[in-house]
């Protein structure tokens, strides 16, 4: 007897992958998801619909749901009221600091909060008043303001 499948198949495969997308938010499964639920609506308008035609009808509708969510992300980004909360090095760039140790050959370090980070800039003594300006992966560039 071969296997019949009807559209509460489909749902519970829906349900089934919005509880993982629940579980690892990656907004691929929830597009898979509801494309679940609307090849079962297809299945439950037209119950003769045969298993292929589902198949086709689920793996359309994913990619396209999949596609059109990522290009609509890339023109809508979300905004953040606190863009760089998980980019720490960039929360310093504009801060002034006095230089603990010098710059030499354009190579220093500095204290900031519990973290040593190299620097570089132009020749400074200790005392001088620096900005940070730029980040480059985690050396700070520092411009003098005196």
């Amino acid at each position: 007897m071969p296997f019949i499948v009807d559209f509460w198949h489909w749902w519970i495969l829906g349900v089934g992958l919005i509880i993982i997308e629940i579980l690892l938010p990656t907004f691929f499964a929830l597009w898979m998801g509801i494309a679940a639920f609307i090849t079962g609506l297809f299945l439950l308008l037209f119950p003769d619909l045969s298993w292929q035609y589902q198949l086709l009808i689920f793996a359309l509708l994913s990619i396209v749901s999949i596609l059109v969510w990522r290009q609509y992300y890339r023109d809508h980004p979300l905004l953040s009221d606190q863009p760089n909360l998980n980019k720490r090095g960039e929360q310093y760039i504009g801060r002034i600091i006095t230089l603990q140790t010098p710059i030499v050959d354009g190579v220093g370090k500095i204290k900031l909060d519990d973290s040593t980070w190299k620097i570089q800039g132009v020749d400074s003594p200790v005392g001088k008043k620096v900005r940070i300006v730029a980040l480059n992966n985690v050396v700070f560039t520092v411009e003098s303001i005196d």
